[in-house]
């Protein structure tokens, strides 16, 4: 099984703690991901803006870098809705639908490729409050959406659930959006903001230590939020909980 790694743009400037975590995690299960160094961006800034014909350059980037391979491993939830969804400013050819086929975010390459049923090694004994990223929960549908009125599921906090001492608590909006929105957070920052700031009010009101996420961009939001606000939440991305990283 030939696994690439790609590790979005914002992640490796803000946070590459994180991809460190995601290549460790893959690693401890027998998996040493190629990471290809040309790679940059996945084009969802650009599209996300509306402007899908700028991104034309950086989604033939993307897949000159991974074509050919079994699986494309990816730390980001709306990274992945961006392949797999909206890589449409190039011609569609059999490459580029392999490439977006074969993209899968961490949280689903954990749960339905390797069908992973325990961390012996990871341990976070903290109150913990999961954020589901828009694009995670209903572009590659992580989990369950409350819209729908159907019975509650989650990928991610199946693999939670696996690591000792973890407690998980419920927010009472436990899948509205915090309003990062990529882009949306610049073009609409009032809206933006009181979106973060009930956001972060709600994983304080569940009685959470901690926030976790399969998204970083919109944990640094909310961390941005609950700063201003002077709430004392920490946040983590998933990988790093379920690498076993010391908190």
């Amino acid at each position: 099984m030939r696994v690439a790694l790609f590790i979005p743009c914002y992640m490796d400037a803000f946070e590459p703690e994180v991809g460190i975590a995601t290549l460790n995690l893959l690693r401890r299960f027998g998996i040493d991901p190629d990471y290809p160094f040309d790679q940059t961006c996945c084009g969802q800034p650009m599209v996300n803006s509306g402007c899908h014909a700028e991104a034309k350059a950086t989604e033939e980037l993307f897949v000159r870098n991974f074509a050919g391979f079994d699986h494309i491993v990816v730390p980001s939830g709306s990274c992945t809705h961006q392949i797999r969804c909206h890589m449409t400013a190039i011609e569609q050819t059999e490459e580029v639908r392999q490439v977006r086929e074969r993209t899968r975010d961490l949280v689903e390459f954990l749960h339905d490729i390797l069908e992973v049923d325990g961390f012996p090694w990871a341990e976070f004994p903290h109150k913990v409050s999961y954020h589901n990223n828009c694009n995670a929960l209903r572009g590659i549908y992580h989990g369950s959406m409350s819209e729908r009125r159907e019975p509650a599921w989650s990928k991610p906090l199946d693999l939670l659930r696996l690591v000792k001492g973890i407690e998980l608590v419920e927010k009472a909006r436990p899948d509205e959006c915090c309003g990062f929105g990529g882009t949306f957070s610049v073009f609409e920052p009032a809206v933006s903001v009181k979106m973060g700031q009930d956001k972060v009010r709600d994983h304080m009101a569940a009685g959470a230590d901690y926030v976790v996420s399969a998204d970083s961009s919109c944990m640094l939001h909310q961390k941005g939020c609950a700063d201003r606000l002077g709430l004392p939440l920490k946040f983590r991305h998933i990988a790093q909980v379920l690498n076993g990283d010391r908190a």
